[in-house]
């Protein structure tokens, strides 16, 4: 897998201050690439898009925190 073809997005949760951000790729097969905007280079975390949905989904229901 090519991880030089990931399109990255930053996440519609992260602040417009340039705080607390993460970016996904999520257009390469069978993986859902995320990093730490201010770090590009520091690590990648990858997730077979089922964990990645299931982890969007409990963070939902969660909701924000305080």
């Amino acid at each position: 897998m090519e991880l030089s073809e990931a399109r990255w997005r930053k996440s519609t949760r992260s602040g417009g201050n340039g705080g607390s951000c993460v970016e996904v790729a999520d257009n390469l097969p069978g993986v859902v690439l995320v990093r730490d905007t201010k770090d590009r280079d520091g690590g990648t975390l990858g997730f077979t898009p089922d964990a990645w949905r299931s982890f969007v989904s409990r963070a939902r229901a969660l909701g924000p925190r305080s």
